[in-house]
């Protein structure tokens, strides 16, 4: 058994890698050809052009060797891509090695009842394409599931569900496009299978549901409730609704048309008056002009 694991998609990006590296020596190579190989002599004697050509001939050389490396790269890139393009046709392979087998086989099962009916026998049907609006497909007659609608474009419903057959669920709804409503659920098999699920509907700019879904159902607005206030009347709280209601006094509301209104709180009440405070008793002003303690009764 081997414990070897190759990613295809790392194989890739190393290819790559290799490939820029390529292109970077390639340009170095190109820019020091000239200075290499071409050594100027120093002087005008002997000895200075010996060492010129020795030198411009060591630089063709590392050019002759970079040409080979160059090659020899390219090789090994060409066939690193190929085995990444192989372990990737391996495990396509492995992931469903029947899917071929039973693809052709389906096809000549298929192939009468798809030329007079427009319909398999056996197998799923198609899904509608998202975007579109199509219907999906249906189901095989004695086996599969009904297709899915694919979902509207702005301002066009989803795509209904396909049928299943004898055995079988529908397919799902598509979903509706902005402002359009979702489409409606496959049937499900005649003898065992479920319904499809109808599709959801589009929303407005306001990110509000604007439309029925495919099953029917609507979004209920929210009920009005009776609202507080200081001076004493109620007036009727608006929760997610449109309709008009008619507010209410002394804390309680009316119902409007079509809406059911319960009752709000009590209104506020005036306090009762508070006792009055006995007053004291008046100071008497003597006969100088000077206040008078008044004097009270006598204790017996």
């Amino acid at each position: 058994m081997s414990y070897l694991l190759v990613a295809p998609p790392v194989v890739e990006s190393a290819a790559d890698q290799l490939a820029q590296i390529e292109v970077s020596l390639g340009e170095a190579r190109a820019a020091a050809a000239a200075p290499i190989s071409g050594i100027l002599v120093a002087a005008g004697d002997e000895v200075s052009a010996a060492i010129a050509a020795l030198f411009s001939d060591h630089g063709r050389q590392f050019q002759a060797l970079s040409t080979q490396a160059a090659a020899l790269h390219d090789d090994f890139l060409l066939a690193l891509r190929s085995a990444a393009a192989a372990y990737g046709a391996a495990e396509a392979a492995n992931a469903n090695p029947l899917a071929v087998v039973t693809d052709a086989v389906l096809g000549v099962i298929n192939a009468p009842t798809n030329l007079l009916l427009g319909r398999p026998l056996l197998g799923n049907g198609v899904d509608g394409a998202p975007g579109s609006g199509q219907a999906g497909g249906a189901g095989g007659l004695l086996w599969g599931n009904g297709g899915n609608g694919g979902s509207g474009a702005v301002g066009q419903p989803g795509g209904p569900g396909g049928a299943a057959g004898l055995f079988g669920s529908g397919g799902v709804g598509g979903a509706g496009g902005a402002g359009a409503p979702g489409g409606a659920g496959g049937d499900g098999g005649w003898l065992f299978g479920n319904g499809g699920a109808g599709g959801v509907g589009g929303r407005r700019k306001g990110g509000r549901v604007a439309m029925f879904g495919g099953t029917g159902r609507h979004w209920r607005r929210g009920p009005d409730t009776g609202g507080r206030h200081l001076d004493g009347r109620g007036r009727c709280g608006r929760r997610r609704s449109r309709g008009p209601v008619a507010g209410g006094n002394g804390g309680s509301a009316v119902p409007g048309p079509g809406w059911v209104v319960p009752a709000g709180p009590a209104g506020w009440a005036l306090m009762p008056p508070r006792p009055a405070v006995q007053a004291a008793p008046a100071a008497t002003v003597g006969a100088a002009g000077r206040a008078v303690k008044a004097v009270g009764p006598v204790d017996r």
